[in-house]
């Protein structure tokens, strides 16, 4: 019997290729590494709309807080006969408590939206909300577009007298501004302060 002996060089040069097993073994290896980039790909992507809308939320809560501060604090309601004499807030037609008393932080027939009656002083805007919308000064129903779910609360509280931030100053002397502005899950809030230092001056 014959039997033709090749050699060896032959031999390696004639196992060339890949197996069965070692090509599934790939394909598997291959196709759990692209699951995994996916998944990392799309929690990139569902998150990556988060800074913009945190921005927004931010920009519209500084906004309103700068809106409201750079109102007058006055003794009285700009529109009071005395606003521009009177001493203290007694001074005010109809008393210290009385409607045109912004100490009191109401206000009497003014909204923020209105050209012939609108807010103008800081404590007016105690209260006050945008809960459907961000609504501009001039328009009480349209929101701006792209903020028509966002969601805006403002609160003005006296910060004077004992047991408060500045407890130096009289009670009413310094009004405190607390702006929330909140989109679905995202809430920004800020606080500042307005200190009467100009009873008497109205724009």
């Amino acid at each position: 019997m014959y039997i033709r002996r090749f050699p060896e060089t032959r031999l390696k040069a004639r196992q060339c290729g890949i197996s069965l097993i070692e090509l599934v073994m790939f394909i598997v290896i291959v196709s759990v590494g692209v699951v995994g980039i996916l998944a990392v790909m799309n929690v990139t992507t569902r998150h990556g709309a988060d800074p913009l809308i945190r921005k927004q939320v931010v920009a519209v809560a500084e906004s309103l807080l700068e809106e409201v501060a750079l109102h007058p604090f006055t003794y009285c309601d700009p529109n009071d006969a005395n606003v521009l004499n009177a001493t203290t807030s007694a001074n005010c037609t109809g008393g210290a408590g009385g409607p045109n008393d912004q100490s009191a932080q109401f206000a009497v027939g003014e909204t923020r939206y209105s050209s012939s009656t609108p807010f103008d002083n800081v404590s007016d805007y105690s209260g006050f909300s945008m809960p459907a919308g961000i609504k501009p000064i001039n328009d009480p129903v349209t929101p701006v577009s792209g903020l028509e779910n966002y969601t805006a609360a403002v609160r003005v509280t006296q910060a004077g007298g004992a047991g408060t931030e500045f407890p130096t100053l009289p009670a009413a002397a310094v009004l405190r501004i607390d702006v929330a502005v909140t989109r679905g899950a995202e809430i920004a809030r800020l606080s500042g302060y307005r200190f009467r230092y100009a009873p008497n001056s109205t724009p």
